[in-house]
This record gives C-alpha cells, sequence and structure tokens, in this order.
C-alpha cells in the first residue's frame, strides 16, 4: 500500500473512489480479461467442492449489498456473489470479481452493515488485484500461487517461504481500510467493522492457538486498532447511517 508523506494511504480520497488509481505502482503481469477468466476458472472449480444455497431470497438479499457496495469502489470487474452453505465464519474472494460468502458469516454477522464490511473487504481484494498481485510476486520468486483469498485466512493453497505472507498481511490491511471506505461510501456505519472483527477476534480466542509464523493474517486485535484509527483520522463524520434492516433479520433467519 503506498502510502504519502503524512501516512496516509494515497487514496484516502474518499470523494474520488471509483476515479482514482489504487493500482499505480502496483506489480502486475495479468490483464484485466486475462484475470477475469482465471476467476471464472477458479470458480468453476470452487463450485464442484461446495453446497452453494438453494435459496432465492438469501440469494438475492446478498446480491444486492455487494451490487450496492459494488458501485462505491474502485473495482474495474462486475461483481458476482454467491452464498456457501457452510457453518464456518469465512468468506472467498476469486481474480475478476467473484465472492463467495459462508452462510456461518451471515450467522455471525450482529447486522446488514457488519456482514456489508465482509463483503466490502472482499471487494476491496478484488478493487486492489491482490490475487492476481500476488501471483506476479510469485512469478517473479519462482512459486506457484494459487489466487484465492479468504476473509479470515488470507491466500489460500499456496506454498510460499515466510516472506510471501507479509504481502498477503499488507494485502488484508489494505483490504480493511478499502472496505472501511466502501462501507462508508455505501451509506453503512463504518463502526460495524471493529463489530464483525470483534467477534471474529472472541472466536479465535477460544478456538486452537496459531502459531504466528504461519498466519496469513495480521491478529485480528491490530486489524480492529488499525480500523478504529482510520475512522478517527480519514473516514468523515455523518450524522445517519445505515447499522441495520429489517430484511437482514429476515434473511438470518432463513439461514440454515
Amino acid at each position: 500500500m503506498a502510502q504519502g508523506t503524512s501516512g496516509t494511504p494515497k487514496f484516502s480520497d474518499i470523494e474520488n473512489i471509483g476515479k482514482r488509481d489504487i493500482n499505480k505502482g502496483q506489480t502486475n503481469f495479468t490483464s484485466l480479461e486475462r484475470e477475469f477468466h482465471l476467476g471464472q476458472q477458479a470458480a468453476a472449480e470452487l463450485e464442484r467442492t461446495v453446497t452453494l444455497v438453494d435459496d432465492a431470497d438469501i440469494q438475492s438479499y446478498v446480491d444486492r449489498i455487494a451490487q450496492n457496495i459494488a458501485k462505491n469502489s474502485d473495482a474495474k470487474f462486475p461483481i458476482t456473489i454467491k452464498v456457501i452453505q457452510s457453518s464456518d465464519v469465512n468468506a472467498t474472494a476469486l481474480p475478476g470479481g467473484f465472492i463467495y460468502v459462508n452462510t456461518g458469516t451471515i450467522k455471525a454477522a450482529g447486522n446488514e452493515a457488519e456482514l456489508a464490511f465482509v463483503i466490502a473487504h472482499l471487494v476491496g481484494h478484488v478493487a486492489a488485484r491482490h490475487a492476481t498481485e500476488n501471483n506476479s510476486k510469485g512469478t517473479l520468486l519462482q512459486i506457484a500461487v494459487v489466487p484465492t483469498i479468504t476473509f479470515t485466512g488470507g491466500v489460500l493453497g499456496t506454498t510460499m517461504p515466510g516472506a510471501m505472507f507479509e504481502f498477503s498481511r499488507g494485502d488484508v490491511k489494505e483490504a480493511d481500510f478499502l472496505g472501511l471506505e466502501y462501507l462508508y461510501a455505501t451509506g453503512y456505519d463504518p463502526q460495524a467493522a471493529v463489530g464483525f472483527l470483534r467477534k471474529l477476534e472472541a472466536a479465535e480466542a477460544s478456538g486452537p492457538k496459531q502459531s504466528s509464523l504461519f498466519r496469513t493474517h495480521p491478529p485480528t486485535g491490530d486489524r480492529i486498532m488499525l480500523i478504529e484509527k482510520k475512522i478517527k483520522t480519514v473516514i468523515p463524520t455523518r450524522a445517519n447511517s445505515t447499522l441495520n434492516t429489517a430484511e437482514f433479520d429476515e434473511i438470518k433467519g432463513r439461514v440454515k
């Protein structure tokens, strides 16, 4: 993530979302067309191994949130989102705008804005082209990298030395910040980002410990601290923001 002399990310101008070049200076050998086709292929492979939710109302609701966020993002790809039947609290971004959200994530979210942050975070990965950027870095280092990024687990299916994990941690921080901007620009309460990550942090605390050597994401506490700082210093103050809707409560009640 490039930064100015003040330490503020180069793309902190929220009013120019969609017009700014957040990929400037990025090492990426993949064309937009090629990235989209890679995503199509990866999506087809993924869908052969998971069960998609067969409920048009749930799918339509999640898609509306995603499309509203996409309109207020820097993504160069159309966003295609689907819901996976899985109790795991996670979500996945593939190259070219293909996103998958687990039902466990919908159930874990306390309100619509928290779910929107998860989706906005993944749209941030798509907009920043992290999957193919990591693939290009892997090519430079003669490493095979499978370009699949998850909300809680970083880049999946990779064989990488420790240095490559640093790229992934940086990507997560960048996607958090972009997602926070997109969340705000779409009209949601940015504090929802903190709310969801606190739930994630609590779940991690009660689960098995993971060695920091193999973590592909920064510690959730660090993510929360950085997001809280950005809310105070970069995100404009707004009187009215959406936190929840009756539709979210209805949809969450339908999720199995």
